[in-house]
């Protein structure tokens, strides 16, 4: 049994890698996605409207910018529908830290701030503290790297 199924998972898992990368098409950038899902599969409204990471559902799914956006409810849905650059993470979702120093990395949902009305993500708590240290020149550093940052 176990070899039969060893050959699929590969294959499937083949599939969602490929599926993962980003697509880059001109200086438009996707959201960086594990398996086609957007920031970690958390609704990216709440940060704004519950202030703190709150998971998202496929039933309020929405595909945006290369990538699926799963919302913790039908209003939070409508509401990013209405304005997706307002709620949407900077720099595709990648950690704020990484690409002000020119690189990227993943993001883990309880290391975020709204800064001035848009939202960044950090790698971890840890590396959040670090970019918390100079968030304006840290932000504008990222802002500076991130035409660049995935190789376009």
């Amino acid at each position: 049994m176990r070899k039969l199924f060893a050959p699929l998972f590969a294959a499937l898992i083949g599939v969602s890698l490929i599926a993962a990368a980003p697509a880059q098409a001109g200086a438009e950038k996707t959201f960086q996605s594990f398996l086609g899902t957007a920031i970690n599969g958390y609704d990216p409204v709440a940060y704004f409207t519950e202030g703190k990471p709150v998971e998202g559902s496929s039933d309020h799914a929405y595909k945006w910018n290369g990538a699926e956006w799963h919302f913790a409810s039908a209003e939070n849905l409508a509401t990013f529908k209405s304005d997706p650059e307002k709620y949407a993470p900077q720099y595709g979702g990648y950690c704020a830290y990484a690409v002000s120093e020119g690189y990227t990395a993943k993001t883990e949902p309880d290391a975020w701030k709204i800064v001035d009305g848009k939202l960044y993500l950090n790698y971890n708590k840890d590396v959040q503290e670090k970019w918390a240290q100079d968030i304006s020149g840290r932000i504008a550093n990222a802002d500076k790297n991130w035409p660049t940052v995935l190789g376009n």
